[in-house]
């Protein structure tokens, strides 16, 4: 049986992580407000881009001089995986959950017979995959030194993949990140980057006299706005993960230190009561040996 110096010092130590957790929610909390606003702020743009490229891309999609970043090389053998993770943990299942889906992912090609390689961004997520798949990681990026997402880090990463792709290191590049739904709700997604998974605009091509989509003129061709274009929804569709990573980051971190609080109290009480009995045990034991002492006199 612990003695009492024992519990009280248990006690005192889980009431000093009880307060560590209960600022870390707080401060999560805090954080999860303003990422949450940018997340929900960047989706109508990206949306909108990809809408306007399906369009675009419908129309020259079988072209001779379509952009590769939109049709692809034409082979699937490659595989390049975005892997976005969080650097910090304390955030309950966000960062393994991410990882869990790319290593599912992973498995799948390689049962295939495909060559994988792997872009960690993020260090838990580099921490995690390394384990078991170090030879197959070819880039990483950390967010050392950066207190904000910004589409800096973004491009950075985009043109990154874009520079691969035009080396002929893949054929296929898929994005894992977390999609922020609410706080105790985070959705781990793939989204295919490269070529283009755009959303499919039903007679996209076909006049506006006929009943269906609106016919839309661009000027300049539609060629080059797809050459300006389809590099930037690269880095746009990069930076909306990363806003979207790190809402869910706070959210599950906030939920995790919420519980963590709740679960220290509970501790706290289970030993509190512990240290009362076990404290009226050792009295009691005291006062029969006074007793039984005054007693043999």
């Amino acid at each position: 049986m612990a003695s009492l110096k024992d519990l009280r010092n248990r006690i005192a130590s889980v009431k000093a992580t009880q307060k560590i957790t209960k600022a870390m929610q707080m401060v999560a909390a805090a954080k999860l407000r303003r990422a949450q606003d940018a997340a929900v702020a960047a989706r109508p743009y990206a949306e909108r881009m990809d809408r306007v490229l399906a369009n675009l891309g419908a129309r020259v999609a079988e072209s001779a001089t379509a952009s590769p970043i939109l049709v692809g090389t034409g082979k699937d053998h490659t595989h390049l995986l975005v892997v976005a993770t969080a650097d910090r943990g304390l955030c309950g299942g966000f960062n393994t959950n991410i990882v869990k889906l790319a290593r599912a992912h992973i498995g799948r090609l390689v049962r295939d017979g495909k060559q994988v390689k792997i872009f960690c961004v993020g260090k838990k997520g580099y921490d995690s995959l390394r384990r078991d798949y170090a030879n197959l990681i070819v880039e990483r990026v950390d967010f050392t030194g950066r207190k904000h997402v910004d589409f800096e880090l973004a491009d950075k990463i985009g043109a990154r993949v874009r520079e691969m792709f035009a080396a002929g290191a893949f054929d296929i590049c898929t994005l894992f990140f977390s999609e922020f739904e609410s706080i105790i709700s985070q959705k781990p997604t793939p989204l295919q980057l490269i070529p283009a998974r755009l959303p499919v605009v039903a007679d996209a091509g076909k006049p506006a006299s006929s009943g269906a989509a609106a016919d839309n003129e661009y000027e300049p061709s539609e060629e080059e706005i797809l050459e300006d274009l389809l590099p930037r929804n690269v880095s746009t569709q990069v930076f909306r993960a990363l806003l979207e990573n790190a809402a869910s980051e706070q959210g599950a971190r906030m939920s995790a230190m919420d519980n963590a609080t709740r679960n220290a109290g509970d501790m706290i009480g289970r030993l509190t009561l512990q240290y009362n009995r076990t404290r009226q045990a050792k009295i009691t034991t005291e006062l029969i040996e006074i007793i039984s002492g005054a007693e043999a006199l």
